[in-house]
């Protein structure tokens, strides 16, 4: 593949949120661009919520300078001091340092409801469960100063376009696997695939009507099919946190629209509250609540949400997002039955879904310690070439603009500080000392990052059968 089809390929992984009329240019060549753009004007107008999609704090921000400030929550403040380097991790801002937006006050800095949650909540109860003794939460303030020439467009990165990468990128770099694993791991996606086609044929024939409706069959075919598509596990949660954060109309809510954000705390609540015993960490590959039990949990979460609404809601967004982000574009449901089902024909068919597969089926290979790193820093070198071309120095998730927002370590013309913070009784931050780090391109161990290390500690010793459940793809 040549150098500008991957260039078109980070360039699709992207979501614009520049256009007036809403998030994402659809593709002449998208067999679903027109329920693509009906889903735009549908989120963007009907949604009660839905002009934050276009006009947030977090973009205001962006649009009207130069300078922002931004929070980095670390367990490893000892160990980042000691190497004098921020380096990024993998995830869904691929190779950035993911952070969420501070406000500066006359007081001190005003976190975003994101980074509030982080600090205050998921943090500590991640801290809580780590088997490394002796860690504290330190919040870190970086004051990030962008030249009057970096990008001023509003593109955020979708990591759910990023099937065809990943099956780009194992292609490249399959022969580092010994014969008999590569046909262990074909085999395997393959297997995963074929044995799915009867959700992916609803979720496509769902996808090609024009309005929501809801189908019988599709929630028992959803939670069937999650065990063999992890990935289906990450759009399940990434549609039900759309919406919640798009229809919800309680008090709190309104109040963090008024101040031009979403409100996070739901879909996290969801998460932390509605599965006891997660705090912290959870695998969305195994996010799969049924819709009986997902009401309940929405029940006592948001109140000011409508059940019937939000199950035909999300069957008709899930089956959207599985059909445009993971099948072939000339992929039609009705021919599915004379698919021959080998790796070739089936990466033809479903090559972004399969990508994604082999993305999560890697983590769990008897050799993943010795080579996945060069999975993810192929992949994190590809996003850092591409920013940099475009002048991009703060990657944020597009998905939805929630407030996920990175920093690109390899952007040369970076002019940052970087500050130990401390929470007041105030609930503002206040920088307390400059510390001296250097932002480095080169991607973090992940058991040190903040979210995995209680799951990744020890991973050469966990049986391969367990470790397994401990993996994610994020």
């Amino acid at each position: 593949m040549s150098n500008t089809d991957l260039h078109g390929m980070w360039a699709d992984a992207h979501v614009s949120y520049s256009a007036p009329t809403g998030p994402g240019i659809a593709h002449r060549s998208d067999p679903l661009a027109e329920q693509a753009a009906a889903w735009n004007t549908r989120l963007t107008e009907a949604a009660p919520q839905g002009a934050l999609l276009t006009d947030n704090a977090m973009f205001a921000s962006l649009r009207g300078g130069s300078t922002q400030h931004l929070l980095h929550v670390t367990h490893s403040f000892d160990r980042i001091m000691h190497d004098g380097a921020l380096r990024p991790s993998g995830g869904c801002l691929v190779g950035s340092l993911y952070c969420a937006p501070l406000t500066p006050t006359s007081g001190g800095l005003r976190m975003h409801n994101l980074a509030e949650y982080v600090l205050t909540r998921e943090a500590p109860a991640s801290l809580a469960r780590s088997p490394f003794s002796g860690q504290v939460t330190t919040p870190l303030v970086l004051e990030v100063t962008t030249p009057r020439h970096g990008y001023r467009g509003l593109a955020g990165i979708d990591y759910l376009r990023l099937g065809s990468i990943h099956l780009h990128n194992y292609r490249e770099l399959e022969d580092l696997l010994g014969p008999a694993e590569r046909c262990e791991l074909r085999e395997a996606v393959v297997s995963r695939v074929r044995n799915s086609a009867d959700f992916l044929g609803l979720a496509a024939a769902i996808a090609h009507r024009p309005e929501p409706a809801e189908h019988e069959a599709f929630p028992r075919l959803l939670s069937e099919t999650i065990p063999r598509l992890p990935v289906l596990g990450y759009v399940y949660f990434e549609a039900l946190s759309e919406y919640l954060m798009l229809y919800s109309r309680s008090p709190h809510t309104q109040r963090l629209a008024e101040r031009g954000e979403f409100n996070n705390w739901l879909y996290k609540k969801v998460l932390f509250e509605g599965f006891p015993g997660t705090a912290g960490h959870f695998d969305l590959a195994r996010f799969r609540p049924g819709f009986a039990l997902l009401e309940k949990i929405l029940a006592q979460v948001d109140p000011s949400i409508e059940a019937a609404h939000a199950r035909a809601h999300l069957t008709a967004r899930i089956s959207h997002l599985t059909t445009a982000r993971f099948l072939g574009p000339e992929q039609a449901p009705e021919q599915w039955h004379r698919i021959r089902w080998d790796f070739d024909h089936v990466a033809e068919a479903f090559g972004p879904l399969l990508g994604h597969l082999i993305h999560r089926e890697l983590r769990r290979f008897h050799r993943y310690p010795d080579f996945y790193h060069f999975f993810d820093t192929r992949k994190a070198v590809q996003a850092w070439n591409y920013w940099n071309h475009m002048d991009i120095a703060l990657p944020f998730n597009g998905t939805i603009p929630k407030g996920e927002i990175g920093i690109n370590p390899a952007y040369s013309e970076l002019d940052y500080r970087v500050w130990r913070a401390e929470l007041g009784d105030d609930g503002l931050l206040h920088p307390v000392q400059e510390v001296p780090l250097r932002l480095t391109p080169r991607l973090v161990d992940t058991q040190h990052t903040l979210m995995r290390d209680s799951r990744t500690a020890g991973r050469r010793d966990i049986p391969r059968k367990t470790r397994r459940l401990a993996d994610s793809v994020l």
